[in-house]
């Protein structure tokens, strides 16, 4: 299995992230929680991986902090939650965001995620619980994984943030509403994420 990967970034799409490794290209797919973390391209970062083998494909996930790659883990082993739903999960909610939701029994925060209705929110808050337990005394501070100004963003980030939104299930309408909503010059297309997640209800 492939724990943990350093290299050097040389694309992020979101979801998706091409990191060379030595010359070796991985293409890893990762939350937006990791994405507001990474450095700029051409960057070292050091990535925590999951890897998921099926009979069709090899499949490598990727995180900022190993806390996220527990609780990605976490989430795949609830029934009928796969990695893709875990990814939307983690990117329209911070860890402590989740684990408050938890412990509140909150389901309003869950079903603001594409695929998550409210009678899949109260199953998935249920069989969290319990989970969760060893969570609820971790700090909620994440650190940055590099230095660095981020690059001015160009005319192009509106559509990428539109593409992320929809690969994460949103429809495309609202994708593009949602990111139209929160549209401001300069902004990066992860902060048109992350603004539009928060403004999704």
């Amino acid at each position: 299995m492939i724990g943990r990967l350093k290299g050097i970034l040389l694309e992020k799409q979101p979801p998706h992230i091409l990191l060379d490794v030595q010359g070796v290209g991985y293409e890893l797919d990762a939350p937006m929680s990791t994405f507001y973390k990474l450095p700029t391209l051409g960057e070292m970062v050091t990535l925590h991986t999951h890897m998921v083998v099926r009979e069709d494909a090899q499949l490598l996930y990727a995180f900022a902090e190993k806390r996220e790659r527990e609780l990605f883990r976490e989430l795949i082993r609830l029934n009928g939650v796969g990695p893709k739903l875990a990814l939307a999960l983690m990117s329209g909610l911070e860890v402590d965001e989740l684990i408050r939701a938890v412990q509140a029994q909150d389901t309003s925060a869950l079903v603001r995620v594409p695929g998550v209705g409210k009678k899949t929110a109260e199953r998935l808050l249920i069989e969290l619980r319990d989970r969760f337990k060893a969570w609820e005394t971790l700090p909620g501070s994440f650190k940055p994984l590099a230095s660095g100004a981020a690059a001015a963003a160009p005319a192009s980030h509106s559509a990428d943030a539109v593409s992320a939104l929809i690969s994460l299930g949103y429809k495309p309408q609202e994708a593009s509403r949602a990111i139209a909503s929160v549209e401001e010059d300069g902004l990066s297309s992860e902060e048109l994420i992350r603004r539009a997640l928060k403004g999704i209800v």
